[in-house]
């Protein structure tokens, strides 16, 4: 940064305003050491004063617009006062006006409600990504982004952008930001849609000031789009309870897009923004709740210097970090995708052990070669077309193990209600590499099913036949991050919704991404599982991730030569247990199988990586 700097501050008199304006002024740090921020307020004509500068129209160094938001649609910022701006800042640099004269830097802040929320949201998306969806708020700050580019980008030449995508703000800015989440957290009541509860990110308004002026300071030559957001999220519910807010499950479809953002995921990565820039927000998503709620007016807008304010941009806290400002008020941590502990106990304790031990009467064997610590890919087969399988593997290896394997679901298991709340607690993510590469990465159990949504669909005279594996990415996620695999398989399972047939139909597939209809004869209640007998054999773990480097996961004929194997013992495995099962509703196949309800081992504690 330049010994002397002016900044133009274009933007509302909002909470976030002030505490920019604090931070940048003469009392704040940045002041004293000689840099001048100038703020502006709306209007076209204000822009073009400011930037005519009284005659200095090219001393600005760097220029920092935030919308206003749209008075009769807060959630939207508002384009009009957008085009004003950028015709004021193009005008003033192009033609005559721009005689030896380079156009400032800008740093426009956006929102990461850009990311539209979606069921095929993977979760904490980098800036590069667009996930799928059409929702209208979403839509508005990609056009104010576009609005951006098209006017300054016919400077010559064209100025340095820096765009920055922050989380939701805490409440305290609720009224002055708009955001969905936002709004939700600052009223006395929430109306949120039934049967969803996706992880939110919160940022506090001191984080986005924060941000700004660390892109200020260290964004010259680096220009591009940043997500700004903590690295964890917190259940809308939570957030709710914690905000001190009523929850009222009372939303239905909203035209305006607004309750997408408490329906489905949208979180954001602020990775990016940390390795480029070195900025880390101070408080975690619940911390910036909670120091919202806690902090007394008089704290709001307070400058650099105070009580738990940043002591530099991107820097730690004066206070504890993710400790929330004027409360000893412990923080509690969330699972960053919604994983619930709790919630798992509570089932396993009542309907899952009913499941489990009474309605299928599930004996296992080989529970040993899952690893009670340490990394490893649990690889089964999934029959049945209800997600009973992996719920019972699931609670099998926390009911003996004290583990909590989290298994690459489909987004159409996240796309209903209820059921998008029941899968996410027990722990499911949408399948993708980057999921994958997270559990292994936090040495916990992913769980998978290579033959995919298909394996579910299969027909029940196929029922004990493996498909295909797909690509056989289970291997290579291994491969990466050193896991062990171990293949599981159920005998059982394909009985509790025999499919005798199938209905291909493109209403089906559009409504319920399902690949096909299927049709059972559980009747006379269609939905309810068959009290069918199950066996369950874990398999000898193969040392895939210990064998071979993490380059041989680009190595085609290492990968089919792993899952070739793991597909054999699969298939022979289940073979072996047909064989010896006597009938579909009774009778155990394992020498040694421990009857339900018998005493078992205390579970051991998770202490790290490592193998059994």
């Amino acid at each position: 940064m330049a010994p002397y700097s002016r900044w133009l501050l274009a933007g509302p008199d909002d909470e976030v305003g002030r505490r920019l304006a604090a931070r940048l002024g003469p009392a704040g740090p940045l002041g004293r050491l000689g840099v001048e921020a100038v703020t502006v307020q709306g209007g076209g004509a204000a822009y073009a004063a400011a930037f005519a500068g009284t005659g200095s129209g090219g001393a600005w160094d760097a220029v920092v617009y935030r919308p206003p938001r749209r008075r009769d649609a807060p959630s939207l910022p508002d384009l009009a006062d957008a085009a004003a701006f950028f015709a004021a800042f193009a005008g003033a640099f192009s033609g005559g006006a721009a005689a030896n004269r380079r156009a400032p830097r800008l740093v426009l802040v956006s929102s990461a409600a850009a990311v539209s929320p979606s069921h095929h949201h993977p979760g904490y998306v980098e800036e590069s990504e667009r996930p799928p969806g059409r929702n209208p708020i979403a839509r508005a700050w990609l056009d104010l982004e576009a609005l951006a580019a098209a006017r300054l980008g016919s400077l010559e030449p064209p100025p340095e952008r820096i765009v920055l995508r922050p989380a939701a703000l805490a409440p305290t800015a609720a009224r002055d930001a708009g955001d969905p989440i936002s709004r939700a957290l600052g009223g006395r009541a929430a109306v949120v849609p039934a049967g969803f509860d996706p992880s939110v990110q919160v940022l506090s308004p001191g984080d986005l000031a924060a941000a700004v002026e660390c892109a200020l300071v260290q964004g010259p030559s680096k220009p591009g789009i940043y997500h700004v957001a903590p690295a964890g999220a917190v259940p809308v519910r939570a957030a709710l309870r914690l905000a001190g807010v009523r929850r009222l499950p009372l939303g239905l479809l909203a035209g305006d897009g607004r309750l997408d953002y408490l329906r489905h995921g949208a979180t954001v990565s602020g990775a990016k923004i940390q390795r480029e820039l070195g900025f880390t927000p101070r408080d975690s998503s619940a911390a910036a709740i909670l120091a919202a709620r806690r902090a007394p007016a008089s704290a709001k807008g307070a400058p650099d210097g105070a009580e738990g304010a940043p002591d530099r941009a991107g820097g730690a806290p004066a206070s504890a970090k993710g400790a929330p400002e004027h409360s000893s008020e412990t923080v509690p941590d969330f699972d960053p995708y919604g994983q619930d502990k709790g919630y798992i106990a509570a089932y396993g304790r009542t309907f899952f052990r009913f499941l489990h031990d009474f309605y299928w009467r599930i004996e296992h064997e080989g529970l040993e070669h899952v690893p009670r610590q340490g990394r490893a890919v649990l690889t089964g087969m999934h029959r049945g077309f209800m997600p009973f399988d992996g719920v019972m593997a699931l609670h099998l290896i926390a009911r003996e193990l004290g583990r909590h394997p989290r298994f690459l679901i489909h987004p159409c298991l996240v796309k209903f209600p209820f059921l998008a709340n029941y899968m996410t607690k027990l722990g499911g993510i949408l399948a993708c590499q980057e999921n994958a590469d997270w559990v292994l990465a936090q040495d916990e159990l992913l769980g998978m099913f290579p033959e995919g949504i298909q394996g579910a669909f299969t027909m029940y005279r196929d029922a004990y036949r493996l498909g295909k594996f797909g690509r056989d990415e289970y291997v290579k996620m291994a491969l990466r991050q050193g896991a062990p695999i171990v293949p599981f398989v159920t005998v059982g399972s394909a009985e509790i919704y025999p499919i005798l047939a199938r209905v291909d139909s493109k209403l089906v597939r559009r409504v319920t991404e399902w690949p096909f209809l299927p049709i059972a004869p559980n009747f006379p209640l269609p939905g309810l599982p068959l009290p069918a007998k199950w066996h369950t054999r874990f398999l000898e773990p193969l040392p895939a991730g210990q064998a071979y480097p993490p380059e041989a996961a680009e190595d085609p004929q290492v990968v089919r030569a792993i899952s070739g194997e793991v597909r054999s013992r699969m298939a022979a495995a289940i073979q072996d247990m047909l064989a010896r099962r006597k009938s579909i509703f009774r009778g155990s196949i394992f020498a040694a199988a421990a009857a339900p309800g018998a005493t078992r081992p205390q579970a051991p504690q998770e202490t790290g990586r490592g193998a059994a």
